[in-house]
């Protein structure tokens, strides 16, 4: 048997292996964007319930404590990694069933069908098959020196984002000067580049470029950065602490970062909000979207 597709009719054994060391797959709502201008896909690590013939069961996704809601009947891709191998397919919201969890609690799981096949995503960017493509966010990292110096950065980002949300309704912007600055920063290092592979429960992971690798190594608190265009209009902001580093066969650094909220305890629901927020915008774009091409179809 040729090995691209040895690597791909295992993908049923790779689930039940998660499922057997209690691991996580990956999950994003299958937004069709065309280029990575048009916007940009947060994949989620998600407890892989269980592995049933024709589905598997999910916990649903959070944020720092607090649920993200997920429309039943929305498009999702899954990610299934294991090791260098990744391999993608499309699938939908199922529903809710009840799933009894290994300490006899019951807890609501997501259901998503399984397709006959799956596609192993291109090594070039893991995230890319024939039927879909991923556009990942990139996020600007900061080492972070002070780390009491985050109050006034993310106060200034909140009284940003109430600003913006405020102008979009036709409401005056509020009147505290940190408002109208974008400029404040906690006290840092040298800023360099990242992609945000995925957000969990309680942090994010990220894939640094070789050349600034060696920042990892010298430092375990950041401030980071995350556009999500054109959905969110203000950056989320907020300092994470670096839990654990792996180096990948191309060279680039996968690192796992905790959000910190240590200093401005406040900061992590506005973060959560921002999140959600982004979510729900995104499926209330997903809907348009599909009454859009229903309405052409009955017009063509």
């Amino acid at each position: 048997m040729p090995a691209n597709r040895s690597r791909t009719v295992g993908w049923r054994r790779c689930l039940r292996q998660i499922k057997e060391r209690n691991g996580a797959v990956e999950i994003a709502l299958a937004r069709n964007y065309q280029e990575a201008e048009q916007g940009h896909h947060l994949v989620w690590r998600v407890h892989l319930l269980d592995v049933r013939d024709d589905a598997i069961l999910i916990e649903q996704p959070a944020a720092l404590g607090k649920t993200i809601p997920l429309q039943p009947g929305a498009a999702l891709v899954v990610i299934i990694s294991i090791g260098q191998n990744r391999w993608m397919f499309p699938t939908t919201h199922g529903g809710m069933t009840p799933h009894r969890a290994g300490d006899s609690r019951t807890v609501e799981a997501i259901r998503l069908p399984l397709p006959t096949n799956v596609q192993r995503c291109q090594r070039r960017t893991h995230y890319r098959v024939e039927t879909a493509s991923l556009y990942l966010p990139e996020v600007e990292v900061w080492p972070l020196l002070d780390p009491k110096s985050v109050l006034v950065a993310e106060r200034a980002n909140e009284l940003e984002f109430e600003s913006a949300v405020r102008a979009a309704s036709g409401e005056a912007p509020p009147s505290d000067p940190l408002a109208d600055s974008d400029d404040l920063m906690p006290e840092v290092g040298p800023k360099f580049a990242a992609t945000l592979l995925n957000i969990g429960g309680g942090g994010v992971g990220i894939r640094v470029r070789p050349d600034a690798g060696g920042a990892l190594s010298r430092h375990k608190l950041f401030w980071l950065r995350i556009a999500l265009p054109p959905e969110l209009i203000t950056p989320i902001c907020a300092s994470a602490q670096l839990v654990h580093t792996h180096l990948e066969s191309t060279q680039d650094t996968y690192a796992g970062l905790a959000f910190d909220f240590s200093f401005n305890p406040a900061h992590q629901r506005f973060v959560a909000d921002q999140i959600c927020s982004y979510i729900a915008l995104q499926q209330k774009a997903m809907l348009a979207d599909e009454v859009d091409e229903t309405r052409q179809r009955r017009t063509a």
